[in-house]
């Protein structure tokens, strides 16, 4: 348990520093583990709350969150993901679709270019975009137990919606609300099946996690304030991803061999 603690916290300070939860990668690590999968997603999504949280609440100060423009994204996402969350899917099944969201995230990552992180050429999106988009992106998040934020970032990088720190705010509350809806759902569906105190219970004996990331979180956010290179930041993260990504859809193989 204290290696995992670790790998987590390893993975709050990369995903804070970039504006991110890391609920993909806490997933990932879970599964490696051996962690029941029905379990992890609450794990997971507890972990992205505790990150970013905070994050969320120095970028709403600073003034780069606008609920008016943040709010077409999320009315659609919040529910889909709480739908998501309560969905129960085979492990063939989730293994399968977070290896290939982790495989799609790091590559974004990998090969975002420097011209893509630093654009600020703001462009209106349609409304029907923003509910489809943000839809189903909390539909995915509920489903494996992710927030949604390595998802939304490039879209919105893509089609110029905002400034960099604007869309980095609007993904740490896109994450914190869709891992909130997440949990509920997944917290409903653990509970139909273990009941609450055996859900509790399974939940407890990963405490060490949640002070790890906490505190590794705070680091990162700070750390990513400074003067870093961002795109070295993203480098290194996608790194991580990858990684996980492969080691997953290696496991997926042989459970469908």
């Amino acid at each position: 348990m204290v290696q995992l603690a670790g790998l987590f916290a390893l993975t709050a300070l990369l995903y804070a520093m970039v504006g991110f939860g890391g609920g993909s990668t806490y997933n990932a690590l879970l599964v490696l583990h051996g962690t029941d999968y029905r379990i992890l997603p609450s794990i997971a999504l507890l972990c992205n709350i505790i990150v970013v949280a905070g994050g969320s609440w120095r970028f709403w100060r600073a003034g780069h969150v606008s609920v008016a423009r943040i709010l077409p994204w999320i009315v659609i996402s919040v529910p889909a993901a709480w739908l998501g969350g309560r969905i129960m899917v085979s492990e063939v099944v989730f293994i399968g679709v977070l290896g290939g969201s982790l495989l799609v995230a790091g590559l974004q990552l990998a090969f975002e270019s420097k011209r893509a992180v630093e654009a600020d050429a703001i462009r209106p999106v349609s409304r029907p975009v923003s509910y489809g988009v943000g839809g189903g992106i909390g539909f995915l998040s509920g489903l494996v137990g992710i927030g949604g934020g390595i998802f939304l970032a490039p879209v919105l990088y893509l089609l110029r919606w905002g400034s960099p720190r604007e869309i980095a705010g609007t993904a740490s509350v896109f994450i914190l609300v869709n891992s909130l809806a997440g949990l509920a759902g997944q917290m409903m569906k653990l509970e139909s099946s273990f009941g609450v105190a055996s859900a509790c219970e399974m939940l407890q004996a990963y405490w060490p996690v949640f002070p790890a990331v906490l505190i590794a979180g705070q680091i990162g956010s700070r750390l990513g304030s400074a003067r870093i290179p961002p795109l070295a930041v993203k480098r290194l993260t996608a790194a991580l991803i990858l990684y996980v990504a492969l080691r997953l859809i290696w496991r997926w193989f042989g459970l469908i061999a």
